[in-house]
Parts: C-alpha cells; sequence; structure tokens
C-alpha cells in the first residue's frame, strides 16, 4: 500500500531541487501543507509577509495545475499537522530545516512530537551549518576564510522536479492571505519567475556584474533576493548553472578574463549568505546582540524620533540616504551599495543603534531575511566578528560621487532635484541661489538641509568609539 507523505512547505516553495518534495514523491502520495502564522489585529503584515503570501499563492496555483491541492491553513504548526496527520491517516511528515532561531525550535518541537515518523533535509544554503570548520573545529569568523575553504568543497547538485507526483486528494477550505497591489506591481513571485529572471541575468548580464554592481543607476544586479528568501530557487541551482555556463564559454570561444572574474564576485554573494547562516545557527543571540562583546557598551545616543522618522521617510538632507529610502518605502527594496551608506548614516551619523535600523528594514524588506539583515547591519555597525571597522565611516556625500556619477539614481527617487546640474546634485544646500531658482529648488521647502553635518557627525562618532574602548559610557 502507498504510504500517505505529508509534506509541510514554508519558504520552499518550488518544485526544482526541493529534497522533501523530491523524497516524498519517490515514497508515497503527497499531502501538500502550508500554515500561515495567527496575527493579531493590530499587527500589520511587513513587505516580506506580502510577498510571502504572494509566493505562497503562487505556489498553490502551480501545484493545481499538477493536479494537486495545496492546503492552506492558519495557527500553531503543530497542532494543525497533528490535526491533518490524523484525518488523512497519515503515515510520515517530510519538511526542509528552517535555521532562524524562532523556525527552528518550532522545528525540533514538531519533530519531537508528531507521533508519525518525520524526515528532515537540508535546502535553501550552499551548506549545511556547521559544517565548514576551521583547522581548530570552530567555525569562522571571518568571510575570506570561510569562501577560500567552501570553495574548494563539492556542491551538491540540484534535485530535478519529481518526474511524476502522486497527490493526495482532499478538501480544502480557502483562506484569505493578504497581499499588496503596490508590492506586486514591482515584484512577480513563482518559481517560474524566479527561474525567468536568473536565467536572464546569467545569459546577458553576469558578465558585467563586478563592474557594475555597485552603482544604483544601473541594472547590473539579478534581483534574486526576494526569490531566494522565499525559497522560490536554490543557491544550488544558481552555483551549478553558473559553473555550467563558465565551462560552455570556456570550450567555445576561450573565456574572457573579466566575465570569470564577475562570476568569481557573483558567487562570492551566495557564499556571504551562507556565511550568514553559518554564524547565525552558530550565534543566534546574534539577531538582537552584538557579536563582539566589547560594544554592549557602546554610548548610542537615545534615539531622537524626529531625526529616526527623517531617515526612515528620506529627508536627511543627503541625496544618496534619501533616494534609498524612498526607494525602500515604495519598492520594498535598496541596492546593495545604497543600504551600506544608509545603514552607516544612521549608526554613525545619528548614533542611533543598529537594531532600530534592523528592525525597520525587518518591516520594510520585500527580501528580508534574518541571516543577511542581521549579518548587514552588524557589518555596518561594526559589530560583527568580519565588520567595517566603525572607524570606517561613509562619507553619503562622496559615496554619491563616486557610484551615481551621472546622478540617474537621485533624479529617480529624488524627482524635487531632478533639475539641478550634477554638479551641485550631492550637496543641493550648497548650490549657488541663482542655480536653486533655476531648477525650482528651494532648500528648506522642496528639499531639506542637511539635518547633521557631516564632520561634526564623524567626529563625534569617533568620539564615541575611543570612549568604548577606554570603558566609559
Amino acid at each position: 500500500m502507498t504510504q500517505k507523505i505529508v509534506v509541510w512547505f514554508k519558504r520552499d516553495f518550488r518544485l526544482l531541487d526541493n529534497p522533501a518534495l523530491y523524497h516524498a514523491a519517490q515514497d508515497g502520495s503527497i499531502i501538500p501543507v502550508y500554515i500561515d502564522k495567527p496575527s493579531s489585529s493590530t499587527d500589520k503584515p511587513t513587505n516580506s509577509e506580502l510577498y510571502h503570501n504572494q509566493a505562497v499563492l503562487a505556489f498553490q496555483q502551480m501545484i493545481k495545475q499538477q493536479g494537486g491541492t495545496l492546503l492552506v491553513r492558519k495557527g500553531n504548526p503543530l497542532t494543525i499537522l497533528t490535526e491533518i496527520i490524523k484525518k488523512v491517516d497519515a503515515d510520515a511528515l517530510y519538511f526542509n530545516y528552517s535555521y532562524g532561531p524562532a523556525e527552528s525550535k518550532t522545528d525540533q518541537k514538531i519533530y519531537e512530537n508528531i507521533e508519525i515518523p518525520v524526515q528532515r533535509f537540508h535546502s535553501g544554503l550552499l551548506t549545511e551549518p556547521g559544517t565548514i570548520l576551521n583547522k581548530q573545529g570552530n567555525p569562522y569568523k571571518v568571510f575570506t576564510s570561510f569562501w577560500k575553504n567552501m570553495r574548494t568543497l563539492p556542491i551538491n547538485k540540484p534535485l530535478l522536479p519529481p518526474e511524476t507526483i502522486s497527490w493526495y486528494q482532499s478538501k480544502t477550505e480557502e483562506i484569505n492571505l493578504e497581499t499588496n497591489t503596490r508590492l506586486k506591481s514591482y515584484w512577480k513571485a513563482g518559481e517560474t519567475e524566479a527561474l525567468k529572471k536568473w536565467r536572464d541575468f546569467l545569459q546577458n548580464q553576469i558578465a558585467d556584474y563586478k563592474e557594475y554592481r555597485d552603482f544604483p543607476g544601473i541594472d547590473a544586479t539579478s534581483l534574486l533576493s526576494p526569490h531566494l528568501a522565499q525559497g522560490e530557487i536554490t543557491p544550488r541551482l544558481i552555483w551549478h548553472e553558473t559553473k555550467e555556463m563558465l565551462e560552455i564559454i570556456g570550450m567555445e570561444k576561450g573565456l574572457p578574463h573579466r566575465h570569470e572574474e564577475s562570476v568569481e564576485t557573483f558567487l562570492k554573494q551566495l557564499a556571504w549568505r551562507d556565511f550568514a547562516y553559518h554564524q547565525l545557527v552558530e550565534f543566534p543571540h546574534i539577531i538582537d546582540q552584538p557579536l563582539q562583546p566589547a560594544y554592549l557598551t557602546f554610548p548610542w545616543l537615545k534615539k531622537e524620533e524626529e531625526l529616526f522618522t527623517k531617515w526612515k521617510n528620506g529627508v536627511t538632507g543627503y541625496p544618496l540616504v534619501d533616494a534609498g529610502m524612498r526607494e525602500l518605502n515604495e519598492t520594498g527594496y535598496m541596492h546593495n551599495r545604497v543600504r551600506m551608506v544608509t545603514a552607516s548614516f544612521l549608526v554613525k551619523h545619528l548614533l542611533t543603534h543598529w537594531l532600530e535600523g534592523q528592525a525597520f528594514f525587518e518591516k520594510q524588506l520585500v527580501d528580508h531575511d534574518i541571516a543577511n539583515n542581521t549579518l548587514g547591519w552588524q557589518w555596518v555597525a561594526g559589530t560583527g566578528f568580519d565588520s567595517s571597522p566603525f572607524f570606517r565611516i561613509f562619507n553619503p556625500i562622496n559615496q554619491a560621487e563616486k557610484f551615481d556619477p551621472d546622478g540617474i539614481y537621485i533624479r529617480k527617487w529624488l524627482p524635487e532635484l531632478k533639475d539641478l546640474p550634477t554638479k551641485h546634485l550631492y550637496r543641493p544646500s550648497e548650490a549657488p541661489k541663482e542655480v536653486l531658482k533655476q531648477a525650482n529648488v528651494e532648500i528648506g521647502q522642496d528639499y531639506p538641509a542637511p539635518i547633521v553635518e557631516h564632520k561634526l557627525a564623524r567626529e563625534r562618532a569617533l568620539e564615541a568609539f575611543q570612549r568604548m574602548k577606554k570603558g566609559e559610557k
């Protein structure tokens, strides 16, 4: 008799390279289940939760086209899975691991309390957390060393979609999942969309990735991060298809050096994501504490709501910072170079605790990923093991001049400055009155003066850093 296997989907909404689905299809008939977390009426969904819902609905439609029915429920996973297992008289439960602290605790609770056999599979990363260790048998604290080790290891090839899937037919009632029309206009969910976007990038853009990836005004990045965060595509697939493409180009034409370097840079970004998860699993406290304990005594300023609100709304008087925050608030996304600049501005120019910025990004980012967001903020704040030192303080004006030299990005997101000559675009408050008048810009009316002066903010941040080192508060 064929086994009836419940497959619990969480952030793995795909048919390709899905270990839980693949092995369940070999072993029996599948009952696919998704469980939405309960929320209070006062909770406003974050942008990543809204995109997550889009991903669920796209996956539900895909399974329907395959002849199955994704059971969508809301509530406590252990309770709901127990009920479904009892109702269909299931023989086993399969699911892929989660790596966030709260999710992994839920996984373990289910593993220990479900009364039928449970199988768990590693999925969604290139390597299993805890498997890449230094010579002392400890996790790497420096990414470069982690990368050197990882690149010598065999990365498992992606699993093909099951040739045939026997879906257990069951009835389901409709569950309403909230989505957002504005976000949907920027982001289309689903495995099909993720694969299309990836293969277009691989064929047409990856060769220029290293040269242009830091320029927010140029379309040079893959924009795969929301799909990776929801498991609509896996890094193993990306890794192996990239390697295969390199081999084909190398055999047929001879590989351009520029292309090879660009691919190496791109693959490093996938490895950094693994590095973030390896650190999160080893040090789960990093979601709300600095990795370097010395920073527990850092003399952050008490958050000034007015300044924090101006940073959130993109009205700081620094065009690159403001353009980034407005892109984030409109689209749920921000270019990675600009993420570093905006985060640095909050932490070092305003001396606001990095946890405040981390929490805001968690709400706004459509591609929010707990490991990446955590390690990103710790990197900027200098509190992580492998971080930008605190005394390296981004100058938001120099960053704008270097990475948006034609002002394409700034003009797109700050239309009030679109007629300013590029020469004055990065320091609007210092532009001559006649230039401002001709561009229809009045400082303080159409665009704000800087809320803090860069030189003074830099000196204040360095002074705070020295006080921490001396053990002062």
